[in-house]
């Protein structure tokens, strides 16, 4: 089992879901994140001084089963991305084990309660 975490640009959001959804992909945790990367946040060739700007990025948590995973990151990184080949801002994709995972509603735990 795998937790994935993607931060995305929020104008991607909907081809995601969709996509996401055509796969098999139905349950999902989708969120508001700030934050900035490598350059700061700020536009190509600005000095790197001062405050770093906070961005607005969408953060997507999936959890999936081990079989599920590369489709789904797979799939994230296909949609994504904002050109062809990515560009700088588009995002990453976080992949972390998930140690136990239980279904409040019927207790269930393991790999039955992710899907």
């Amino acid at each position: 089992m795998r937790l994935v975490l993607a931060l995305i640009q929020p104008t991607k959001l909907k081809a995601v879901q969709e996509a996401l959804n055509r796969i098999g992909v139905e349950r999902m945790t989708v969120c508001d994140a700030f934050g900035f990367g490598q350059q700061r946040g700020l536009p190509a060739g600005a000095p790197a001084s001062g405050r770093p700007a906070l961005l607005r990025k969408v953060a997507i948590e999936i959890a999936v089963n081990d079989d599920f995973l590369e489709k789904t990151v797979e799939t994230i990184t296909h949609v994504a991305r904002t050109t062809a080949r990515g560009a700088i801002g588009d995002g990453k994709i976080f992949v972390l084990p998930m140690e136990e995972v239980v279904r409040l509603s019927d207790t269930i735990r393991g790999p039955e309660a992710v899907s």
